[in-house]
């Protein structure tokens, strides 16, 4: 009989292990409910006040934190909450989009600090590489003014398979096939000489959310990415699930019947790709869709068609992710305007209750709240994440 193997449990903490986790935890508490103070840390963390106090002071000490104004009118002395530094931890995230890359720079609490974009028909190794090397001076320019900030690294988001699709997007397949051999990680950390984490770019999407958006509310959620292409990302007890290849949330390969009953998958159904096609039919020029500053109503049936469509197949989606896990909430984002992204949702929530949701519980659909910068800034939070956070957080 072959040997079973059977997983080891994780192995013990060292002291140093212990004292670098509870710093974590306290910048993480810190992080998701904001400024709080030592008495409230303790509590939460169930670390003792005099292990917290000590944290607090080092973390001070380290530009880390920050005090606020100490709160009076109770028995005691009063308590001074703490804050995150904003300006102690910074960095950068560049995201590797179909149609465009964008460079942004975040402090520690998720603001926007310097950002660059760029659009394109569709992106080579070579173009997203000049993008870089040109706006990474101007995005770090920042950093010039701040004294003792540290910079935490570079995230990296990009589709997974970035060479697929070819015939969607109408690019050429020499120059597309480029990324098979393309070492990202390597040529922008040349690039940069920082640390680089790689990600899925849905899932980068995800961790904003989850580190900095709504995610925050739930333990447990699936996230819907409308870009491009639709992605998403999976949420399983406080932790941003990436799975074996780190593909976990390909929301956009489920299958879903078209119109004449031939299986297709969502990304043929609910994508950003096809309102441009709406648009160019309607005679509007499709590059509008790429520009921030576009009022999005002025699409007018184009859109409306667009949203319908996208709902009734969406609505497809999250009912299939329904009934593999019974998630807290389904949030979903898209690379639109917020208005925009509202009225997905609620036809989306419409769409959902017209399906035969019979043997689940029935799906609480929720808006996201990052934003259409999502996928860059979840890159930028990759790192902060690596090196200050709790990654996988048990929160009360």
């Amino acid at each position: 009989m072959d040997a079973i193997l059977i997983r080891d449990p994780m192995g013990g903490a060292t002291p140093s292990g212990v004292r670098d986790h509870n710093e974590r935890l306290v910048l993480s508490l810190i992080q998701r409910h904001g400024a709080l103070p030592s008495a409230d840390i303790a509590r939460r963390a169930n670390v003792s006040a005099q292990t917290v106090s000590t944290i607090i002071r080092a973390l001070e000490k380290d530009g880390l934190l920050i005090r606020g104004e100490p709160i009076r009118g109770r028995v005691g002395k009063p308590s001074i909450p703490m804050a995150l530094n904003p300006d102690g931890v910074l960095s950068l995230g560049l995201n590797i989009g179909r149609k465009s890359a964008d460079l942004v720079l975040i402090d520690v609490t998720g603001a926007i600090r310097a950002v660059a974009k760029r659009t394109y028909a569709y992106p080579t190794p070579g173009a997203v590489m000049r993008f870089l090397e040109d706006n990474l001076p101007k995005v770090t320019a920042p950093l010039g003014a701040l004294r003792g900030a540290r910079l935490a690294g570079i995230g990296v988001a990009a589709p997974f398979e970035l060479w697929n699709w070819l015939d969607i997007v109408n690019a050429p397949k020499e120059e597309m096939q480029a990324w098979r051999d393309f070492d990202t990680e390597e040529r922008v950390g040349a690039v940069t000489g920082l640390p680089v984490i790689l990600r899925n770019d849905a899932t980068a999407a995800c961790t904003a959310e989850h580190v900095f958006g709504r995610g925050r509310e739930f333990a447990d959620y699936a996230y819907f990415f409308i870009g491009s292409f639709i992605g998403g990302g999976v949420v399983l007890n406080d932790t941003v699930y990436t799975g074996r290849t780190g593909n976990a949330g390909a929301f956009g390969s489920i299958p879903v019947a078209s119109g004449l009953g031939v299986p297709r998958q969502l990304i043929d159904h609910a994508s950003i790709f096809l309102l441009e096609r709406r648009l160019a039919e309607a005679g509007i020029d499709p590059a509008a869709i790429w520009d921030p500053g576009t009022d999005w109503a002025t699409f007018g049936p184009a859109l409306d068609d667009w949203i319908e469509h996208t709902a009734r197949h969406l609505a497809i989606g999250v009912v299939a992710v329904s009934a593999v896990i019974d998630f807290e909430r389904i949030l979903i984002e898209a690379n639109c305007p917020p208005d925009v992204r509202r009225r997905v949702v609620e036809r989306t929530r419409v769409a959902v209750a017209g399906l035969d949701t019979q043997g689940i519980g029935a799906p609480v659909i929720a808006e996201a709240s990052v934003g259409r910068n999502a996928r860059a800034i979840g890159a930028a939070a990759l790192p902060i994440l690596d090196r200050y956070l709790l990654s996988q957080p048990r929160f009360g």
